[in-house]
């Protein structure tokens, strides 16, 4: 039996930079952090008893005899890829709702992915899992999706996430001490609004339009030299990366007309009466989880202010995927 643990990110600006069909032409660039709200996969060969040859947990329950009779498109893709022959039983957990905007549908695939080589026998690189990912989910299941949510994954930690060039995706840490850190995560905080039920919708509309976004996704790459230089010198103020935040919201609401809607810019604008210097939806939009920049001493005003929604703590994540427990099986 195999079980891994891979974690959920946030991600603060670039978001939208990091879809090939603009960074292969352009620079793509994000900020994000990964979080300690986790994907659990659980993979164990399934013994010969059965009248099926694999079983796939997750809030449906599959029961299948080949490979293409898999509906979870992560899942039979992932399989495939990895010449999976043998039956397996695939459980899937976690600790945040798909399709909330946290990179639920990556983090799966990291996840399952990173699972699977080890049933191979085989450690997987970070990079070896984001580049894979990213083929399954662009290319194998053809999903609206950029290539950050794969990346932070497997990689975990703090970073700019850097796309395009020979490379196609580099990570590069962000230098900051440990009490900055701290100071940085004691001021955001993070609401459930509920479920986006157009991600893919919305994600494809801000594929279809990138083309004529050129400005605004250059404005958003500002934002993201202009946070890092800004997080790591120890003399600015953080509370300007909250004023920054309300920009990235404003650009990202400018991408696609089904990013917010009355209810959301309802939530954002109490959040903001109430004491947030910024925020952002997170995800594609639509619904899902909104993330404030609050100063401490303003915190429990807004969280009242919001009492009806779900807050949500978190801590940072520094290690990306893992694999938790790993039983060997010589049948």
């Amino acid at each position: 039996m195999i079980i891994s643990r891979t974690p959920f990110r946030i991600s603060f600006f670039g978001g939208g930079t990091d879809y090939p069909v603009w960074y292969r032409d352009n620079q793509g660039m994000v900020i994000s952090t990964t979080i300690n709200k986790y994907c659990f996969i659980t993979l164990r060969c399934l013994p010969p008893f059965f009248e099926y040859r694999n079983r796939i947990r997750y809030y449906y329950t599959e029961e299948t005899n080949n490979l293409n009779e898999i509906q979870h498109p992560s899942v039979r893709e992932c399989l495939k890829h990895l010449d999976i022959t043998r039956g397996v039983e695939i459980v899937h957990t976690a600790d945040l709702p798909a399709r909330s905007g946290l990179g639920t549908s990556s983090t799966f695939t990291v996840g399952l992915l990173h699972s699977l080589y080890t049933l191979k026998n085989r450690m997987p690189t970070k990079r070896e899992l984001a580049l894979n990912a990213i083929e399954i989910e662009q290319n194998k299941i053809k999903e609206h999706v950029g290539s950050q949510d794969q990346t932070a994954a497997a990689f975990g930690g703090f970073n700019v996430i850097h796309f395009g060039g020979v490379e196609e995706v580099h990570v590069e840490p962000l230098p900051i001490s440990p009490s900055r850190m701290s100071e940085f995560q004691s001021k955001l905080i993070l609401f459930f609004t509920g479920f986006s039920r157009d991600a893919a919708e919305i994600a494809g509309e801000k594929v279809k339009n990138i083309n004529a976004r050129e400005a605004e996704l250059r404005d958003m790459l500002g934002l993201v030299k202009e946070v890092k230089y800004v997080l790591i010198n120890e003399s600015k103020d953080l509370d300007v990366v909250g004023t920054y935040l309300n920009e990235q919201w404003k650009i990202k609401k400018s991408m696609a007309d089904q990013v917010s809607n009355p209810a959301l810019d309802s939530i954002y604008d109490i959040g903001i009466k109430n004491g947030a210097i910024g925020g952002k939806l997170l995800g594609a939009g639509g619904g899902g989880f909104m993330l404030f920049y609050v100063p401490v001493e303003t915190q429990n005003r807004l969280k009242d202010a919001l009492r009806d929604l779900l807050h949500v703590p978190f801590r940072f994540d520094a290690l990306g995927s893992q694999i938790i427990y790993y039983s060997h099986d010589d049948s």
